[in-house]
């Protein structure tokens, strides 16, 4: 081998070790990007209903249940349901905007529960049970007061949704955590959350279709 023949060698060595280099660099940053997530807060009643439904939607990572839009710090079930809280039975929906955008999460919130009914939903009765957004940013703010405006369109009375910013997320205690997915045949689950959860699947599969 050449003086000539080595250095060449050499060089073209150091030019694909760059190379690769590169690669695997933008091939990392496109992982970040990809799995970039948002977080959106929603109360909408029980928070066992919303947290099956979301889990269902495209694009949402998780959904964990929770108390929130009240003052009173670590808050318990019972406590919440005192009404003296303050709090709201949430959910708190970690998605992957590249796949499912805020403006969805929020068509999905006025489909799943009735926006117009003043602290209750059904039977389910009490400040907790407030239909309610918590917005994260000035954005997510300005995305819900349009959200809301257009939702309005396709109800007869007015729409009570209270449009507030987070300021604390608790979640809620373990037994109440994908509830539905573990206790399917619970009375309130076949009754209430079963029947919902059926309607939206239908819907989740006419929009593939």
């Amino acid at each position: 081998m050449t003086r000539t023949t080595g250095s060449a060698i050499r060089h073209s060595l150091r030019w694909l070790t760059a190379c690769a280099t590169l690669l695997t660099m933008t091939t990392h940053a496109q992982t970040m990007n990809t799995n970039k997530t948002e977080l959106a807060t929603l109360g909408g009643g029980c928070f066992w209903c919303t947290e099956a439904l979301y889990q269902m939607l495209p694009g949402v990572k998780s959904a964990v249940s929770g108390y929130a839009g009240g003052e009173q710090p670590n808050p318990t079930y019972q406590e919440v349901c005192s009404g003296r809280t303050g709090h709201a039975e949430v959910i708190q929906i970690e998605f992957d905007p590249a796949i499912l955008s805020y403006a969805k999460v929020l068509k999905t919130f006025w489909e799943a529960h009735d926006p117009t009914t003043l602290n209750r939903q059904g039977a389910d009765v009490g400040t907790q049970y407030r239909s309610i957004i918590l917005y994260h940013s000035d954005e997510q703010k300005a995305a819900a007061e349009k959200s809301k405006a257009e939702a309005q369109k396709q109800f007869k009375d007015p729409i009570v949704t209270q449009i507030a910013p987070l300021t604390k997320f608790w979640p809620a205690e373990d037994y109440h955590q994908q509830y539905y997915a573990r206790n399917p045949n619970a009375g309130y689950c076949r009754a209430v959350i079963r029947p919902k959860v059926e309607k939206f699947q239908k819907k989740l599969k006419a929009e593939k279709n």
